[in-house]
């Protein structure tokens, strides 16, 4: 969802990593948004842009690739779905869970358990960390609890309800046959729609009431780890996988249903590694960090989107990493 980070690219020197001492790493300052949405649009940039996150290897790609193999072979057919059962809300469940657990658990073991990557590429040099903020008094063990326990029970909630909507006939149902060019359209666009949603109901969870007693425990991390994108409080699981609903007005297949949904779970797995890419031989092939957010992470009040939409941008907040906008951070926390 955020491609804040080219996947083709060289992995920079040392040198390069310790050109600001708040950061281990960090890509080529200032970041920018969805070029799309500059004016005038920088079409060269925007077709860089939309290549790199639907025709290499990319999160988009992936989830696709996964969301067809889901609702092919992991999923039930329309038929068994109108009515609720058991069987397949329960197979729903257990599908997520194993994905969400095999994702990030792979992530978590060749960064963090093995450190592969060692720091190469990671924004900050701190690991997962223990104390007593945490379940357990163990961050990894405290974030696997709320993304497996709270996490994938609400996502898995929003997908029943939607995939029983569809069944029934409440909701219009399109196939790649009738709709080609709406079915691929709709996954960028899906990420679009996320962009917004999110903003929306991050700046709504920054309010101080429902701060305290929901979102601080997510901001628990600062030094994020794999599990510790899904690791909510459940009110947040709730407001945060919402955003699927939009599908019960506009036409789409289940396929989509399940892409948006891992976009919003695995693509938070993915943003919160805290690594800017996977490296091989040295060189930049798969974008799993999202800087953007990492920024929102250190600083808080700011980046409450992602680049895919320059929501930040029009509303004063966005941060993109230079030392003039953290004056205008520090400025603002004055007023």
């Amino acid at each position: 969802m955020d491609t804040s980070s080219s996947p083709k690219s060289n992995a920079p020197k040392k040198s390069a990593a310790s050109a600001k001492s708040e950061w281990n790493y960090h890509p080529p300052i200032p970041i920018d948004n969805n070029p799309l949405f500059s004016w005038p649009i920088r079409w060269r940039d925007t077709l860089t842009y939309y290549r790199d996150s639907w025709l290499v290897l990319s999160e988009g790609t992936i989830f696709v690739l996964l969301a067809m193999l889901s609702w092919h072979l992991l999923s039930p057919d329309m038929e068994t779905a109108i009515n609720l059962h058991w069987s397949w809300v329960g197979g729903i469940w257990l599908r997520n869970f194993l994905v969400l657990l095999v994702v990030a658990g792979v992530l978590h073991y060749y960064f963090f358990a093995r450190k592969k990557q060692g720091t190469d590429l990671k924004y900050v040099s701190s690991f997962t960390s223990k104390g007593s903020r945490f379940l357990f008094n163990n961050q990894l063990l405290d974030n696997m609890f709320y993304a497996l326990v709270s996490g994938v029970l609400i996502w898995s909630c929003f997908e029943v309800l939607m995939l029983w909507a569809m069944a029934n006939g409440y909701v219009q149902v399109i196939t790649f046959q009738d709709h080609p060019i709406w079915s691929i359209v709709a996954l960028p666009l899906i990420y679009i729609w996320i962009a917004f949603h999110f903003y929306c109901v991050h700046r709504l969870l920054h309010l101080k009431f429902l701060y305290d007693r929901v979102h601080a425990l997510h901001h628990r991390n600062i030094a994020t780890g794999p599990f510790s994108g899904v690791s909510m409080h459940p009110v947040e699981h709730l407001f945060y996988f919402s955003s699927v609903l939009i599908h019960l007005i506009v036409p789409t297949h289940p396929v989509h249903i399940i892409f948006h949904l891992y976009s919003l779970s695995l693509g938070a797995v993915f943003g919160h590694t805290g690594f800017d890419a996977l490296l091989v031989k040295n060189k930049k092939r798969l974008a799993i960090g999202h800087f953007h957010h990492q920024l929102h992470h250190r600083y808080f009040d700011c980046n409450y989107g992602s680049v895919d939409m320059p929501w930040d941008k029009w509303f004063g907040t966005f941060h993109d990493g230079s030392p003039n906008a953290m004056s205008q951070i520090r400025a603002s926390r004055k007023l």
